[in-house]
């Protein structure tokens, strides 16, 4: 017997000041705390910065796109839906798939790294256990109702964001000290040896896969629009601000840690590689500044940028299977609400998967967490060429169907350009994700396979679907482009 008080439909429930959080959350995480300092130490100051610039325009074309494709369709199905409606369903298929593979994987690479952050504190207790512990919560947090999930991220973004308007504040205080003290440069870090840019051409793509690394999960204000209380007015809000985050969390932040910490400052290079939170370039510039108790501080709000971006992470997979399920492309059992309007099923075969980070208790944490870091990556450039696609797809349907542009709630700026230019730099950042697997005479193969298996993961979906239903792609006559909710 059916629970007839369960919804039929997900609640909308998010507010204008979620949503802006949950832009926010995306792109404030581990990548930026961390790796931000080995991508000076590896392309230079000015190298790092030129990286972080052409990614984060990457970013913001994106996002403008998805603006445009979520406000006129708002859905939690997001890629899924508008791959399947703008480009080929078989493809759209594919997506979904990918999105829910990618964020449940990307949850239990937020636990692995639970395990390292807690080692600060207690080196001796065993990581599975912290990684039990965050997944509880986790869980407990996405079994709430959505309003639950929304205040929870907007506490944890805010959090992430207090650290960093802090940062730049002493920072941009330390280079004008410097800039007021007789015969000393400001700036050189900036002309010191082979900077401002280090490495050259090949260092600088190794820096754009990082950084791209660093900017995966901006994305999810489309999955949430779903559950927005009034997307054709929040969407736009939230989409525009992205790029004044871009340039103020990224952009500022490299420059500082590129002017006052010399890119051969091996503590640096190393802080990726170790996973020491006493080594990112934030807690550097903290003690630097005289803060003796930096690194613990940072520790804490580290471990609150995991705990969100696990936490966004564990709704927008949720949410995509529960939207595929509903459209007849995954088990319906995945489409059924409890009576608070979450979906549960779905949640549960999440957690499954996030389960994958109790492997560190027979494989090594660093080989578990290297894994997770490369499948969850490729899968986050390839819904962005989704993105991308879906979107030019849209408008030129759109537009052959005898619409008018004035008439979209958002329109996304700088068309076609913005579309090609995000294909076209993604694409070249996924082929040359891991190039020096085949570099040094001897082939990577683990380092590949690691690297790479979501590709032909992804098409085995896209064309197995194909093969079974004879999908083709949808002419721009036959797209259905009416505004929907």
């Amino acid at each position: 017997m059916s629970d007839t008080s369960a919804p039929q439909q997900l609640l909308r429930k998010l507010g204008a000041r979620h949503l802006n959080m949950i832009a926010i959350g995306g792109s404030i995480g581990t990548g930026l705390f961390l790796a931000s300092g080995s991508t000076i130490a590896s392309a230079g100051p000015g190298g790092a910065l030129l990286a972080y610039a052409l990614i984060g325009l990457m970013i913001y074309f994106l996002m403008t796109s998805l603006g445009e494709l979520a406000t006129h369709t708002p859905t939690s199905g997001a890629f899924f839906t508008y791959g399947s409606r703008y480009v080929e369903s078989g493809f759209g298929f594919a997506l979904g798939w990918n999105y829910w593979y990618n964020w449940a994987i990307t949850v239990a690479f937020e636990l692995v790294a639970v395990q390292f952050i807690m080692k600060f504190w207690f080196p001796d207790l065993p990581g599975f256990y912290w990684s039990a512990i965050f997944l509880a919560v986790i869980f407990g947090i996405n079994a709430l109702t959505v309003k639950g999930f929304g205040e929870s991220e907007f506490w944890f973004s805010m959090t992430k964001v207090v650290a960093i308007v802090i940062f730049i504040i002493i920072g941009i205080f330390m280079i004008v000290k410097v800039m007021l003290t007789p015969d000393v440069s400001a700036f050189s870090n900036w002309t010191k040896g082979d900077a401002p840019f280090v490495g050259g051409l090949q260092a600088m793509i190794g820096v754009a896969m990082i950084a791209g690394f660093s900017f995966q999960g901006t994305e999810m204000v489309g999955v949430a629009a779903g559950e927005s209380k009034d997307p054709k007015k929040t969407i736009p809000i939230a989409i525009k601000q992205i790029f004044w985050r871009i340039l103020l969390f990224y952009i500022l932040c490299i420059f500082i840690i590129g002017t006052l910490i010399s890119y051969d400052n091996p503590l640096l290079l190393h802080a990726a590689e170790s996973k020491d939170i006493a080594l990112s370039p934030f807690t550097l510039l903290y003690e630097k500044a005289g803060f003796a108790f930096a690194a613990s501080v940072m520790n804490a709000v580290i471990l609150t940028a995991i705990l969100s971006a696990g936490n966004s992470g564990m709704y927008s997979s949720t949410r995509m299977l529960f939207d595929m399920a509903k459209q007849g492309r995954a088990p319906k059992w995945f489409a059924k609400l409890d009576p608070r309007g979450v979906p549960m099923n779905a949640l549960y075969a999440t957690t499954a998967v996030a389960a994958l980070c109790f492997l560190t208790t027979f494989i090594g944490e660093q080989e578990v967490f290297n894994w997770l870091l490369n499948m969850s990556g490729m899968c986050g450039f390839i819904v962005w060429l989704g993105i991308a696609i879906s979107h030019y797809r849209f408008r030129k349907g759109y537009l052959a169907q005898g619409y008018r542009l004035e008439d979209l709630a958002y329109r996304a700026k700088f068309f076609p350009f913005a579309p090609w230019f995000a294909f076209i730099l993604c694409s070249i950042i996924i082929l040359g994700q891991n190039y020096q697997a085949l570099m040094g005479g001897k082939i990577d193969w683990i380092g590949l396979i690691s690297t790479y298996i979501s590709i032909p993961l992804f098409l085995v979906i896209w064309l197995g679907y194909k093969w079974k239903h004879k999908s083709k792609l949808i002419a721009y006559q036959d797209m259905n482009v009416k505004p929907g909710e």
